[in-house]
């Protein structure tokens, strides 16, 4: 007997979950999160899950230690409800930056958090471009590791740019920038940078030909574009004619909406795996791309015990 399909919500980005309801035909499941005044994290199922298959849709994004608590304890109420499986939807994987120990005496959250995610009752997990690819490997559970290549690559070729160069921020970076390249029949470049301290990073040399062409920076995330713009500035000081960024989560902290507003970029193309309604409005040059159909029939698919890597053919 075929288990029923369900989907719930945290807080950190209804906006998303909803659009996925909509593309499977479901109702939002019914859930209270709330918080009790001293600050500590309220759940209430309001529906029955008994022998459902549960999908719970929560980027952990800032404020991010609230919306991991969130996940963390909906998992536990849906798991002591008696939930036949629990798949953690996980557009934005918080942490993730700390995913090896590249100093002495330092932790590495990317597998602290997979720990804490299995131990509240997740049976598998999605998650859509994370960080660093091995993160896959600190869960021991299934984890389906989706792309939003896809959906950037059909705004930008409907975009019609000429003479298109996609550009790296980083050397960790270029295998990303290359395979887009490829897809786009666009040159590369890379921006050789060296990094002083977390959030602070000085561009040295433009390694490639970006004078008088169109040119993307692509990475997974931006944070507080200070690595974006800097590498914007020295993509224009090579004389390059118009410049777009293109990332996947755009976390867009501290004075990040700032420092895109007064930079010499055209656009910045990003999805909506975190929510950025409030960011949209405060600053005209971001286009918001969905990745509600791509998660959607990743969630589909799960469900019925289809193949998830067609997705990416």
């Amino acid at each position: 007997m075929k288990k029923e399909l369900k989907i719930f919500s945290g807080n950190a980005n209804i906006p998303l979950t909803q659009e996925i309801c909509d593309f499977l035909k479901l109702p939002l499941g019914k859930a209270k999160v709330s918080r009790f005044s001293d600050g500590e994290i309220s759940v209430h199922i309001d529906e029955n899950v008994r022998g459902a298959d549960v999908f719970v849709v929560q980027p952990t994004s800032m404020p991010v230690n609230r919306h991991l608590m969130e996940l963390l304890i909906m998992m536990d109420a849906l798991r002591r409800a008696s939930a036949y499986r629990i798949t953690a939807v996980l557009p934005y994987y918080g942490y993730a930056r700390q995913d090896r120990k590249a100093h002495p005496r330092v932790p590495i959250t990317a597998k602290l958090v997979a720990d804490l995610v299995v131990a509240a009752g997740a049976d598998r997990v999605l998650s859509v471009d994370l960080h660093a690819g091995q993160i896959q490997g600190f869960f021991n559970i299934p984890v389906d590791h989706l792309y939003a290549s896809p959906v950037i690559l059909e705004y930008i070729r409907n975009r019609k740019m000429e003479d298109l160069v996609v550009v790296s921020p980083d050397a960790g970076g270029v295998e990303r920038a290359r395979a887009f390249a490829k897809k786009l029949q666009a040159s590369l470049a890379i921006i050789d940078k060296r990094r002083s301290q977390p959030n602070v990073a000085e561009v040295m040399h433009v390694i490639g030909d970006v004078s008088g062409r169109d040119v993307i920076l692509l990475d997974d995330m931006i944070d507080t574009a200070g690595t974006l713009t800097q590498g914007v500035k020295a993509l224009h000081d090579h004389g390059a004619k118009r410049i777009f960024a293109a990332c996947t989560h755009g976390v867009f902290s501290g004075p990040a909406i700032e420092r895109i507003s007064n930079s010499e970029l055209e656009e910045v193309i990003v999805t909506n795996t975190i929510a950025l309604d409030h960011k949209k409005e405060a600053c005209n040059k971001l286009t918001v791309l969905s990745v509600a159909p791509l998660l959607g029939e990743a969630i589909q698919r799960i469900h019925d015990e289809a193949s998830v890597s067609t997705l990416f053919e």
